[in-house]
């Protein structure tokens, strides 16, 4: 591996990192919500819609990193914020407006470094054919500080609350910081003439076979949501602890783990277009299982689903990146996140509406259903240029 994409993966895993660890206080504030606030479940899963929705921007937040500044500064802005924000939200108790706020704030910057670092994967990755490994790398990043929020989250929750794990944070923002200092970024920003938003988004929606995949990804990943029920179900009718849930969330990540460490392995052998196809009958039959739910099979589901769960997200993230347009790496593929972060949005708020009015057996039919939306769209979407 050269000096080069050695320092492409150590930035990536960093950030990726981060980005995992930041879901330390996530339980705690469900339950904050849930037991102390007494909200409902599609009460918190529209909150948890309006958090993320600086993630359906991300094409705008690529412009802003690609023509000002650099990678990097941005990254350190973003760190800046987070400390800032999380002070807060670890000291003071807000009312929920500004506690929701605060969240989108932060999951904002996190979403800036996030555009950064991918923009740099999209363009070294397309030269070194690599998209797929670096990908995996962050993720396993993601995944492995999945192993210290998964047992860590739930047992700050049950002894100390969301407000102890969110001043957790605050080293590792330090920690990330001071890795970027030693990662020397190209000026990237001198390869291509300047441009303004108006002529990048035009040129990206000129693009029609962007358009096709952007189409395909939203279809492929939405689907009604119902993971907040069955939280429910978890705490109330199968009694589970916090510390528990915390367990099983972290034996989770480590099958993840194994996902991401299979893709990595043979990301560069298989054919995604013709994978993606047979996942999506998977992805139907996996949530049909969701019919049949009690303590032992949700224990399986969460293992065996987080293996393969894990392997089909990196291919869809590969074949996002392969089909990035080339100059506008960043903005293309943070174009196409948008829409499948849109996409689990709007399988969050669908959620939310459908399940008082048809119930969670129901529900999971829908959203099986659901599933084959996209099938029509893979004949139209031709081969990478990494497969050909």
């Amino acid at each position: 591996m050269n000096k080069k994409l050695f320092w492409i993966f150590a930035l990536s895993s960093a950030v990726y990192f981060t980005q995992g660890i930041e879901g330390l206080p996530s339980q705690g504030l469900f339950y904050y919500m849930k037991e102390t606030l007494n909200f409902s479940p599609e009460k918190i899963m529209v909150i948890n819609s309006i958090v993320i929705m600086a993630w359906l921007v991300k094409p705008i937040i690529g412009y802003i990193i690609d023509n000002f500044f650099n990678k990097k500064i941005w990254i350190y802005i973003a760190l800046a914020g987070d400390i800032a924000l999380v002070s807060f939200l670890g000291i003071f108790s807000l009312p929920i407006v500004l506690l929701v706020t605060f969240l989108l704030l932060n999951s904002t910057n996190s979403a800036f470094r996030d555009v950064a670092v991918d923009g740099i994967m999209c363009m070294e990755g397309k030269k070194y054919k690599a998209t797929g490994k670096i990908q995996s790398v962050q993720w396993i990043s993601i995944y492995v500080s999945g192993l210290i929020t998964g047992v860590g989250g739930g047992y700050i929750a049950e002894k100390w609350g969301y407000k102890a794990a969110f001043l957790g944070l605050i080293p590792v923002y330090i920690l990330v910081g001071a890795c970027a200092f030693f990662y020397k970024e190209e000026d990237y920003q001198g390869i291509k003439a300047p441009s303004t938003l108006l002529k990048d988004l035009k040129k990206l929606f000129a693009h029609k076979e962007l358009l096709v995949i952007g189409l395909f990804i939203f279809l492929y990943k939405f689907s009604p949501s119902f993971g907040t029920p069955l939280f429910f179900i978890q705490r109330d009718a199968f009694k589970w602890s916090k510390v528990w849930i915390g367990w099983l969330a972290t034996i989770g990540t480590v099958f993840g783990i194994i996902g991401s460490v299979m893709y990595y392995k043979f990301s560069q052998r298989i054919n995604i277009k013709k994978w993606l196809f047979f996942s999506v009958f998977l992805g139907a039959v996996t949530t049909l299982s969701y019919l049949y739910y009690t303590p032992y099979t949700a224990v399986v589901y969460d293992l065996i689903y987080s293996l393969i769960g894990m392997f089909i997200f990196l291919m869809v993230m590969d074949f996002m990146a392969r089909n990035t347009i080339s100059g506008l790496e960043a903005t293309s593929f943070a174009l196409l996140c948008s829409v499948s972060n849109l996409a689990l949005t709007a399988s969050n708020l669908s959620g939310a509406f459908l399940l008082p009015r048809i119930g969670l057996k129901w529900l999971i039919v829908l959203s099986s259903l659901t599933s084959f939306l996209c099938l029509p769209l893979i004949s139209r979407i031709k081969d990478s240029p990494q497969e050909k």
